[in-house]
């Protein structure tokens, strides 16, 4: 039995049917109960756990060959992550709990950085779940090429791709939901001692200018990239509902400066097999 936490999202959801597709057993692991439907009927067992809750994640990964453990993301945390260190303590309780023989943690491009950033709350789990005395492997993507889904409307209606990484002709590691969550599906059926760590990017290197060009491509309209100042960041991020936007602008200096970046020194860097074009064309769908 596979237990896929996040099973909802895009990466917990692709990973979930690649497993399915090879006719491997899925317990779907729901924080939304009206959500299980959808799973059952695609021949998953169902369990229901908040992130937060360690005893319900006890039961959830219960008799499990192995974990996905997808954290959620908080994008506007507090200061020093305490939303993420709950969701980490309760995970490192339930996998004591039900010692699974392996787990496939999600975690980012640049975990290994020492730099407090929003990724960082991916540094303290790999560091709490480290500490296991269970096979882990914590899989380290790129910058998601699906959050470009923000940017669509803004391209459609005004031909305007703002962007916050630059330079605009600068080639950044990007990656498909899909591809992530596919590699997730073929790391949960190996078998491995210790700890681990895998990076994945996409089949290409991107860049803002790459991505206007494939949104023009897409819209049939012209869609040009243009840069948003630093200085006015914190002021654009606060208006839009944030209530603290340094870890996310200090995230965004990390890719810009170079810091945030692969590490590189546990094997090659895996690559997928979804474009940039397949994306953009996906979500302007």
């Amino acid at each position: 039995m596979y237990a896929i936490t996040g099973v909802s999202g895009k990466v917990g959801g692709a990973a979930a049917k690649a497993l399915l597709a090879a006719g491997k057993p899925v317990r779907a692991v729901l924080r939304d109960a009206a959500k299980a439907a959808e799973w059952a009927d695609r021949g998953c067992e169902i369990a229901i756990a908040e992130m937060e809750d360690a005893s319900a994640l006890a039961r959830a990964f219960e008799g499990a060959a192995a974990v996905f453990v997808l954290p959620p993301s908080c994008f506007d945390p507090e200061p020093g992550f305490p939303e993420a260190r709950t969701v980490i303590s309760a995970v490192v309780q339930a996998l004591e709990a039900s010692r699974p023989d392996r787990v496939v943690c999600l975690s980012t491009i640049g975990a290994q950085a020492p730099q407090s950033n929003l990724l960082s709350q991916r540094t303290l789990m790999e560091q709490a779940l480290s500490a296991l005395q269970l096979p882990v492997t914590f899989l380290r993507p790129a910058w998601f090429l699906d959050n470009l889904a923000w940017d669509i409307a803004q391209a459609r209606e005004q031909g305007v791709l703002s962007s916050f990484l630059h330079p605009l002709d600068r080639l950044f590691p990007m990656i498909a939901t899909d591809d992530v969550g596919q590699a997730a599906a073929e790391l949960l059926q190996q078998e491995w001692k210790g700890m681990r760590v895998v990076e994945i990017e996409g089949p290409e290197r991107v860049s803002q200018e790459q991505i206007a060009t494939a949104l023009s491509a897409a819209l049939k309209r012209p869609v040009q990239a243009q840069i948003v100042p630093r200085e006015s960041w914190a002021a654009l991020f606060r208006a839009q509902g944030m209530r603290d936007p340094t870890a996310r602008i200090q995230m965004l200096d990390g890719f810009n400066e170079g810091w945030i970046s692969f590490e590189e020194t546990h094997g090659p860097v895996l690559k997928g097999r979804v474009g940039l074009a397949d994306v953009v064309s996906k979500l302007v769908r």
